[in-house]
């Protein structure tokens, strides 16, 4: 993935193996149009496939805002079948994030409205800063949530607080999203990025195997009742015995040393 190829997105990999993912429109509160979610259905999955890459932090440019929504001034004149394919497109876009091989993290900087909490939902962790305000503003536009919003909120937090949040199209604290399981962290502005680091590095240094395959089962689980998840469960557990990373997992907790994972 190349900057030089994408005009809305910016990446930069640091040191500790994380990817900095950002949605640069800060002009438009880096509202969602269709040149980025196809930026992001083009070049995430070429992301994913980076050797040095352990985590991907998704954020927006500036300070004000995550992703603000997404760009209604596209929603002029679109016919049924046209706003039919764009949802579709949103939430291809956003299922490949969920279903990514690695972590995923929010770092909701900002606002987060509409199709950026949608972007957010998708995404593994949350951490957002204080002051940020989050929403599902749709029905005040006559419109619902189209990009999974109304699917992913109700998994994440409960029917009831996607039916009040959807509902009103009110805007909710990062404190508020907290509360209700929606956002993991919340950080100042002048900690949002130590604290983000510090969670995703905390991951990158586990088991990556492991790390793939809990997202993996947990995901699918999800979708499923709990008996047919915990064989789910089950399965992954015992195939991870075939890897080098288990044995030198349990070697090292043995030996009282940090393990040195290969990913095999």
């Amino acid at each position: 993935m190349n900057d030089d190829t994408f005009n809305c997105l910016e990446l930069e990999v640091d040191d500790n193996g994380i990817a900095w993912l950002t949605i640069s429109r800060e002009k438009a509160l880096n509202a969602l149009n269709t040149e980025v979610l196809s930026e992001l259905n083009d070049g995430l999955p070429e992301l994913f496939e980076y050797e040095d890459v352990k985590a991907i932090v998704i954020t927006g440019a500036g300070d004000k805002a995550f992703v603000a929504g997404a760009d209604i001034s596209e929603f002029v004149g679109m016919s049924a079948l046209e706003a039919r394919s764009l949802s579709q497109s949103g939430q291809e876009v956003f299922s490949m994030i969920e279903a990514a091989p690695i972590p995923v993290i929010a770092m909701i900087n900002g606002f987060a409205l509409g199709g950026g909490l949608e972007l957010a939902l998708a995404c593994h962790l949350r951490v957002a800063v204080e002051g940020a305000m989050l929403g599902l503003p749709e029905v005040s536009l006559g419109l619902i949530p189209g990009f999974g919003g109304t699917q992913r909120l109700s998994r994440l937090a409960s029917p009831g607080v996607a039916r009040e949040w959807v509902l009103t199209g009110d805007m909710y604290s990062a404190e508020e999203a907290m509360r209700v399981g929606v956002v993991n962290k919340v950080a100042s502005a002048d900690d949002l990025k130590d604290v983000t680091t510090k969670l995703a590095s905390t991951i990158t240094k586990r088991g990556p195997i492991a790390i793939n395959a809990a997202l993996d089962v947990i995901r699918r689980g999800l979708e499923v009742g709990q008996s047919e998840g915990e064989n789910l469960e089950s399965d992954a557990f015992g195939l991870l015995f075939t890897t080098k990373d288990q044995v030198e997992g349990a070697e090292a907790f043995l030996a009282k040393r940090k393990p040195k994972f290969c990913g095999e």
